[in-house]
């Protein structure tokens, strides 16, 4: 059976994936999603929880989802696993080095998280990764055009390498509706248009599906991040 033309897939001549973005974006639920799509075509995958800021939503929390999809984890080890330190992984390089592996860097938000990528930028970028910033209308620093111009060149300068495209994710958690993600894509369309960049998908909760298929295309996004009193 044909793909469904409106449905997002990860591209296949990319092999590495930098999602960057503000705190609070959705950038670890898009994260998960994407690494578990990569391993669903069939590709060795790995997912690097790079979020050395925030000790909340991180990647490494659902490593029971990703083991179970054959979803390699690269995170912080041992005492420092729950740390909010700067410890990079070594694993990481086998992920940006190994050609035979797939795999999604998932960064902490704003410029402090980005930061992270700073020192390493120069041997991510050797791999040609797609490196794609979270757009979420819902953030008061996505709020319009030029505030999210701001956070983007903001967060380009820390990480050491340059956005190019876009993600739409407006969202409020819980209380997403189809509405919520309607009026986030327009927004999302003009901040793309103002940054010269492709706007590569629209995200939304699997649930919505059926009634946002009117944007194209789209990225059905399973919830694994709970809020930290639902955990």
């Amino acid at each position: 059976m044909a793909a469904d033309p409106r449905l997002f897939s990860p591209p296949e001549d990319k092999r590495l994936f930098v999602i960057l973005g503000p705190f609070g974006t959705g950038k670890t639920e898009i994260s998960l999603n994407l690494a578990l799509a990569l391993a669903a075509q069939g590709r060795q995958a790995a997912l690097a929880d790079l979020d050395l800021v925030n000790p909340y939503f991180r990647s490494r929390e659902k490593e029971d989802v990703l083991e179970q999809a054959g979803v390699r984890l690269i995170a912080p080890e041992g005492a420092l696993r729950h740390a909010d330190l700067p410890s990079i992984p070594p694993a990481l390089w086998q992920l940006v080095f190994n050609k035979e592996l797939s795999g999604v860097l998932d960064i902490g938000g704003d410029r402090t998280g980005a930061r992270v990528l700073g020192a390493y930028a120069a041997d991510i970028i050797k791999q040609n990764p797609a490196v794609w910033y979270v757009f979420n209308r819902s953030r008061y620093d996505n709020a319009g055009p030029q505030a999210a111009m701001e956070s983007l060149r903001q967060i380009e300068a820390q990480a050491g390498m340059k956005v190019d495209g876009i993600l739409h994710n407006t969202h409020l958690l819980g209380d997403t509706t189809a509405d919520t993600v309607l009026q986030g894509a327009e927004a999302a369309a003009a901040f793309a248009s103002l940054a010269g960049l492709p706007l590569i998908c629209h995200c939304a909760r699997r649930e919505l599906l059926d009634i946002l298929l009117g944007l194209s295309p789209i990225f059905p996004i399973d919830t694994y991040m709970a809020r930290p009193w639902e955990a």
